[in-house]
């Protein structure tokens, strides 16, 4: 079976050949546990980028923004996970900045120099986003990201 955005082409039952048509939300576009919207979750990271909520804490960042179910106080859906090609993509589109890997022990000039989204991929694959210490750093972002209006769900497998 092949899908897409925009078609679902199956195999019926009598052999030939069905397109049907899917609806697709403008705007919307998936990321990794469910559709949500960009627009929420660039709002989300310049967020926290300007309040400087997660200071020293990129992998607590990473772990959360890969792994973690993040919704506003209201419970509008933010962020149901990403893959680390979506983040990359997103941390490039967002011109994040490159220092931080520094603080992922990561010399900045060992990455490749010329295509950010590359950059950031090899940076989040050297990060180990799923180590205790990434869920630990992650866990010690959830009070900050809850004074600016959000709430991050629990890490995958944690004991509510």
């Amino acid at each position: 079976m092949f899908q897409n955005l925009l078609y679902n082409d199956r195999m019926g039952g009598s052999g030939e050949i069905g397109i049907q048509r899917l609806t697709v939300t403008p705007g919307v576009i998936s990321l990794g546990g469910g559709s949500v919207g960009m627009e929420q979750l660039r709002e989300f990271l310049n967020a926290v980028r300007d309040k400087s909520a997660a200071p020293g804490n990129f992998l607590g960042l990473l772990n959360i923004l890969i792994g973690r179910r993040i919704t506003r106080a209201d419970g509008t859906a933010v962020c149901g996970g990403m893959t680390w090609r979506e983040l990359a993509a997103l941390l490039k589109q967002l011109r994040w900045d490159r220092e931080g890997v520094s603080e992922l022990k990561i010399n900045p000039a060992t990455l490749p120099p010329r295509d950010r989204e590359r950059f950031w991929y090899v940076a989040i694959a050297h990060a180990e986003v799923a180590s205790a210490a990434a869920t630990a750093a992650g866990d010690r972002l959830i009070k900050p990201l809850k004074a600016l209006g959000y709430v991050v769900g629990p890490a995958p497998g944690a004991k509510p």
